[in-house]
């Protein structure tokens, strides 16, 4: 599967110690998708700028909508913006791929809630090589759950990042936004309280 697919199979594994917001979780597929990119050689990044590269046949269909939706003429879009733009919604759109492709069912009692309905991952080769890629503490994989609040219990004696420039901007980027998405969750807390305190003591 791609490190996207991987992601969002971890995100759905059970994490007692946190839970997942789709908002972040859309924010860490749509970098992890910048990142299959680049390993598909689809594009480069010049600094912090999106450079569409060939157009290669790519054998997973959200792969091949991410890269579709690339903006191919210049100015380039920036690996935020790209974030932001793509992301939404897009746990939303791999749950109902996963469930179409038979990898996620409904169930009584499961991992993550989205919305009204609570969703169960199904014992595949799929998700037990995503389980795999987790156990063997691959770098990419451990960024992007990280960002997320995933961590793994045991701290790797190596915990080295990723030495390749244009990932670690992606996930360096990633880090930025879901940090951007709680400063704004927070500010709206904030802001609501304020306003329910307005009506409580006139």
């Amino acid at each position: 599967m791609t490190t996207a697919k991987d992601l969002f199979t971890i995100a759905l594994e059970p994490h007692p110690e946190h839970s997942v917001g789709q908002g972040d979780l859309s924010l860490s597929l749509a970098g992890a998708e910048l990142l299959d990119l680049l390993r598909a050689q689809a594009i480069d990044l010049d600094g912090d700028l999106i450079v569409p590269g060939s157009q290669p046949i790519l054998d997973d269909r959200l792969l091949g909508a991410a890269a579709s939706a690339l903006v191919r003429q210049m100015p380039y879009e920036h690996v935020e913006d790209w974030l932001w733009r793509r992301g939404r919604d897009l746990a939303a759109a791999y749950q109902a791929a996963f469930e179409e492709d038979g990898l996620l069912a409904r169930a009584r009692r499961g991992r993550l809630n989205f919305g009204a309905d609570r969703m169960e991952l199904v014992d595949t080769p799929a998700r037990r090589l995503a389980q795999s890629r987790w156990e063997e503490d691959e770098p990419v994989l451990r960024a992007l759950a990280s960002a997320i609040g995933i961590r793994r219990s045991e701290v790797p004696e190596n915990d080295a990042g990723p030495d390749d420039e244009a990932v670690t901007t992606v996930l360096a980027a990633v880090n930025d936004a879901v940090t951007e998405l709680e400063a704004v969750r927070q500010r709206r807390s904030i802001e609501n309280a304020a306003f329910a305190n307005v009506w409580r003591f006139p």
